[in-house]
């Protein structure tokens, strides 16, 4: 294979417009761009939003696009917008119901000069539930998921990452990519809302068919499997994860426990296995249980921090102009992406509109 083999991506000759601000949005479209896609972010003068709180903020969303410049609120920049949705196959808005429809950023709208192009709305609540505010940490709490997190005798709390925001991002991608591959265009509506209610999947699933209201669990423990929670140590703290009983068997081997064989057990004598687990967990280090453990195809490891992930995945860490980022999740055997700078603003004003 050629070097310029390997850099033609999957997604080479698709042409997507991006109109939105901060993360969900620009999120979904950058893992485009790096499968191969030519992205385009349609800017308001102001630039996005994602631009006034840092240019690493930025740069982690943005990488490898192309940036114009547009007030889509004149005669001008709507007569621009029907020329670069007419050479596209996608556009992807990341704004409020009101503010998709003003704009003239729906299927709708655009039909008239490209009947094939897939337009995604990426909102809160969904293109019909009108504007309440919806930024990532109000979707958790709203869907339940904050009540899920956290220690049972403190408050409720969120992850230390946007998870809505970029599930949501990898959700819009996907019916994007669906609706292109259909050849068929048309209006897909994406909310963080409803993305985060079908990952509640087997939460949901229980109370829905069974009444069985979810709970937050110690140390962030499952509901369903024993022992699968997070532990203290002699040092440091290890997530240990035992799904089955073959995990079982190994581990109590080499943690010399005895009994609780069946998972059924280990969940009705629940505090019992923790109390035991808890206890011979802290004969050793949270490092020293994962070099033991690992190889035994147990799956346990110390609590790191983010620092010390990225230092040990090297392999993960790309460099975009200027910026070193963490790539593609997605690796494609043969293609290696182009990890392009994140463009100025308005950067890509004067290229001819052909080329989009």
């Amino acid at each position: 294979m050629t070097e310029e083999d390997r850099n033609v991506g999957p997604l080479a000759g698709i042409r997507i417009l991006e109109v939105g601000h901060i993360l969900a949005g620009p999120y979904a479209t950058m893992m485009l761009a790096d499968l191969g896609a030519e992205v385009t972010k349609i800017e308001p003068p102001t630039g996005d939003l994602s631009r006034q709180v840092s240019d690493a903020y930025f740069a982690s969303l943005n990488r490898g696009k192309r940036s114009i410049c547009l007030d889509l609120s004149s005669d001008e920049g709507q007569r621009k917008l029907g020329e670069l949705a007419a050479g596209a196959h996608a556009l992807l808005v990341n704004l409020k119901p009101s503010a998709i429809r003003r704009f003239g950023l729906t299927y709708e709208a655009l039909r008239s000069h490209n009947d094939k192009i897939v337009c995604v709305a990426l909102t809160g609540y969904g293109l019909n539930s009108g504007d309440d505010p919806a930024f990532d940490y109000v979707i958790q709490a709203v869907t339940g998921v904050a009540s899920l997190t956290g220690d049972p005798d403190g408050p409720p709390t969120l992850p230390g990452y946007s998870a809505a925001d970029n599930s949501t991002g990898l959700t819009a991608a996907l019916g994007l990519l669906a609706q292109i591959v259909s050849g068929r265009g048309g209006q897909l509506d994406v909310s963080l809302r409803d993305v985060m209610l079908s990952q509640l999947n087997y939460r949901a699933s229980a109370y829905l068919n069974e009444g069985t209201e979810p709970k937050r669990m110690p140390n962030g423990a499952h509901s369903y499997y024993v022992p699968a929670q997070l532990f203290p140590t002699s040092d440091g703290t290890l997530a240990l994860f035992i799904t089955h009983d073959g995990f079982w068997r190994v581990f109590a081997a080499e943690a010399g426990i005895e009994g609780f064989e069946t998972m059924a057990e280990r969940a009705s004598r629940r505090d019992e296995v923790l109390e035991v687990v808890t206890a011979v967990l802290a004969r050793d280090t949270a490092s020293g249980w994962e070099q033991r453990l690992r190889p035994l195809g147990v799956p346990a490891a110390a609590v790191r921090s983010l620092p010390d992930a990225l230092e040990a995945t090297p392999e993960a860490i790309v460099t975009a102009g200027d910026f070193r980022l963490v790539g593609s999740p997605i690796r494609v055997e043969g293609y290696e992406p182009r990890y392009g700078a994140p463009p100025r603003l308005g950067e890509h004003d004067e290229v001819p509109t052909s080329s989009v």
